[in-house]
């Protein structure tokens, strides 16, 4: 078995060697799985008994150590709030739970093998893992920042072609060439020829390299349309675990137009503010928020714009008479909802609010509700409420007097690929990405999330504009290129000419398909693993 565990201890490492941000390695992706694949058929060919479970440990060790590697700074930011062992102990959520459904997409497919071919069960292996994918960035635990399409961010000249299939088209071209690789190396390595040789070769390879090809004719040919707004984003650099004590609400405002103005010129349409920009040591009641200081603030600032409007992130309340919704919490005689908002300011008095959708687990809400409401004081400490945040269930468009939409994309949000091809699809021109990366200091987390940016890009066409508070803040083009970006922990702003677009992509109208496709295919596998149990019985 040590053989076995150094071959999944491979797979883990180069994953990790091709994963965002290292530079120009996201290719290794194509053949990172070979090791574990020539592991686990290993077991199954084998004399070893309980192979199931030998299949899903060596397995769950490769994706342990594989996505330990690459989110380490999920710990990093536990730390910062909470002593050392609570912190390692919350990581390992994170950390773990990836591989656990990982390893159960591979126990399956042992499973599968044992009434079906090879092929018919690799089959069931992509499906399972797409669906183990679907369900990670859909339930209560979702974090799909380690799907695997996600790993060619940092080589977005190659899947190109995501504007047709999003990001599962990657893991679909990831598992396609590391079957076929795997295929080829067992074949040779045992010298049988079940499959010719030849015909594995020249199917290997043109998987690695027609997709690639394919997508660099895309990249090099590509043209935007040219239908320009003038666009600022700010980065107030202003350090998250000292919101009111190292400056004042005021100061913090007073510092986001000085920077504001320090790049603007007449024609900017657009201000873009960072997460939580617009805050107060009190509550910021939405229904009062024309009387508050900071509006009237924004306002005056925007006397000298025309057609200027501020995006920008704020903390914001909304106050009931009774429970509207699960999230409200008592609060006298009235029950407030507390929200990670987006709001558009302009010369009217016009108010746009949208409320942040997809919550991160723990910090914003509470995974399964009561279950886990034991865990609530030790989450509160890292930023979040203990009752969890309010949100709304679909994205919404902000609109400029001029009439152009902008997708409000909060942090966290940005990860899926289908929700913000929502935003686009209601007609949003192009995309603004609020976030606070400095949770995680200088470590690779806020490298990582730029770079997914860059896929939201391509998949609609859309230029993607980020102000992050502490860096990076940046400007993406609908090729996904940066072509603008802030360094880490430095207060400044940039200025940038955009493209707004208007067209649809197949993915932007279509969405996740191939997700639909292979759950189908994982569940049809499912029961025919079912059904050979029955048989047996």
């Amino acid at each position: 078995m040590r053989t076995n565990y150094l071959l999944a201890l491979l797979s883990a490492f180069l994953l990790w060697l091709a994963w965002p941000p290292m530079p120009f390695t996201g290719i290794l992706l194509l053949i990172a799985f070979v090791p574990l694949l020539v592991s686990v058929e290993n077991i199954i060919r084998g004399n070893y008994n309980k192979k199931g479970a030998k299949i899903f440990l060596v397995t769950f060790v490769a994706g342990l150590v594989w996505n330990t590697a690459s989110i380490y700074w999920v710990f990093n930011s536990m730390n910062a709030f909470l002593p050392t062992i609570p912190s390692l102990l919350i990581s390992l959520i994170p950390y773990a739970l990836a591989p656990l459904l990982m390893a159960t997409a591979f126990r399956l497919y042992y499973q599968l093998r044992k009434s079906q071919g090879i092929a018919l069960s690799f089959v069931g292996l992509v499906a399972f893992w797409v669906a183990y994918e679907c369900l990670h960035q859909s339930w209560d635990l979702a974090f799909p920042w380690m799907t695997l399409g996600n790993g060619f961010a940092n080589t977005h000249q190659l899947v190109q072609w995501y504007e047709y299939t999003g990001v599962y088209g990657g893991t679909l071209w990831i598992w396609t060439c590391n079957v076929l690789g795997f295929l080829l190396y067992w074949q040779k390595k045992n010298k049988v020829s079940a499959i010719s040789n030849t015909k594995l070769t020249i199917a290997f390879a043109s998987a690695v390299v027609l997709p690639a090809f394919i997508s660099i004719l895309q990249y090099s040919t590509y043209e935007e349309h040219i239908n320009p707004s003038e666009v600022v984003t700010v980065q107030p650099n202003i350090d998250p675990t000292e919101k009111f004590t190292s400056m004042p609400a005021e100061e913090q405002l007073d510092l986001l137009i000085q920077l504001s103005k320090s790049v603007a010129k007449p024609n900017t349409e657009f201000f873009l503010w960072p997460e939580t920009a617009i805050s107060s040591s009190s509550w910021i009641n939405e229904e009062d928020f024309r009387s508050h200081p900071s509006y009237n603030k924004v306002v005056n600032f925007l006397d000298s714009f025309r057609n200027g409007s501020v995006l920008s992130g704020i903390e914001s309340i909304q106050i009931y008479d009774n429970p509207q919704t699960k999230t409200a919490r008592p609060y006298g005689d009235v029950f407030v909802d507390n929200f990670n908002a987006a709001v558009l300011i302009d010369n009217s008095t016009k108010l746009q609010f949208y409320h942040k959708s997809k919550l991160v687990p723990g910090v914003e809400q509470m995974p399964f509700g009561e279950a886990l409401s034991f865990l609530k004081p030790l989450f509160k400490h890292f930023g979040g409420t203990t009752g969890g945040y309010g949100s709304q269930d679909e994205p919404s468009v902000f609109y400029a007097q001029s009439g152009i939409g902008v997708a409000p994309v909060i942090c966290y949000e940005s990860i899926w690929g289908d929700y913000v091809a929502q935003y686009v699809k209601k007609g949003a021109q192009f995309i603004a990405v609020v976030t606070n990366d400095g949770w995680w200091g200088n470590t690779s987390g806020k490298d990582q999330h730029l770079q997914y940016a860059k896929l939201r890009a391509i998949e609609n066409r859309r230029w993607v504009v980020r102000s992050a508070n502490t860096g990076i803040s940046a400007f993406i083009n609908q090729r996904g290129d940066v072509v603008a970006k802030t360094q880490w922990w430095v207060p400044t702003a940039l200025a940038h000419e955009i493209n707004l677009n208007e067209n649809l992509t197949f993915y932007t109208k279509s969405g996740d398909l191939i997700v639909y496709i292979f759950t189908i295919i994982s569940l049809l596998s499912a029961g025919l693993i079912i059904r050979q149990k029955i048989i047996r019985r």
